[in-house]
């Protein structure tokens, strides 16, 4: 028996708080990116990318990870949407900025324009995705 991540109930209208926030984060990343702050960048786009997830599992199942796994919510998003090509691909974007977490934030390594030029193209190709089942 595999074990589940702990999954917290939310009502489903608060997806639209963590649209929200996944898109302040989004101008955030931009902003920080256009003053050559990459490293806050990347952090930033990350952690858009983590809260779209959220509202799109608020929005699809009611539910989000409560957990401090970021990878979890690949495994929930599988759960709860339709099998297609494109949910394989968004999801292997996720996982791709997921990858970037602990690399941004805590590894010393400063972040360059062609770190966040490569981040923001896994962001945008998961964002197209996020975009259509959020509308």
């Amino acid at each position: 028996m595999t074990s589940r991540s702990p999954r917290k109930k939310i009502d489903s209208t608060r997806y639209i708080g963590f649209k929200e926030v996944a898109k302040n984060f989004y101008e955030g990343a931009k902003i920080a990116s256009e003053y050559s702050y990459y490293n806050a960048a990347g952090v930033l786009i990350v952690h858009s990318a983590i809260a779209y997830s959220d509202s799109v599992s608020i929005k699809n199942g009611g539910v989000k990870i409560q957990s401090d796994n970021h990878y979890e919510i690949i495994s929930l998003l599988d759960d709860l949407i339709s099998h297609s090509a494109d949910k394989k691909k968004a999801l292997n974007q996720l996982k791709i900025i997921i990858d970037h977490k602990n690399k941004v934030s805590y590894s010393g390594d400063v972040y360059h324009k062609k770190d966040i030029d490569q981040l923001w193209k896994h962001f945008e190709r998961y964002k197209t995705w996020v975009d259509e089942l959020l509308k």
